[in-house]
């Protein structure tokens, strides 16, 4: 399914292909997952819920969403987030919306 990767040690944003939580854990690093709500079309923001204890490097905020240290994936979601589907975000639009810290 699509998804979209966010870098901030690089700054980057870039679409990616996932087939499920597994891959979310192995780009992020940890299987400490945590989500937050990013817009209003199901897409949630997947990170590593121990970011601020780790000491991961680099940060980045989403609209108002909390800040978020490391790596992150979006991905869509259904079914009240138990379901991984396409995300819906385009990434052009998402660019404007991410501040690096």
């Amino acid at each position: 399914m699509k998804a979209l990767l966010i870098d901030p040690d690089n700054r980057s944003l870039e679409p990616i292909d996932i087939q499920g939580r597994e891959d979310i854990a192995k780009l992020i690093g940890y299987d400490t997952i945590e989500s937050d709500a990013v817009g209003t079309a199901g897409d949630r923001l997947h990170f590593d819920e121990e970011c601020f204890l780790r000491g991961s490097s680099g940060r980045f905020q989403i609209d108002s969403v909390i800040p978020v240290s490391g790596k992150a994936v979006i991905v869509g979601t259904a079914d009240d987030g138990s379901t991984l589907r396409d995300v819906a975000t385009d990434v052009d639009s998402l660019r404007s919306r991410i501040k690096y810290l």
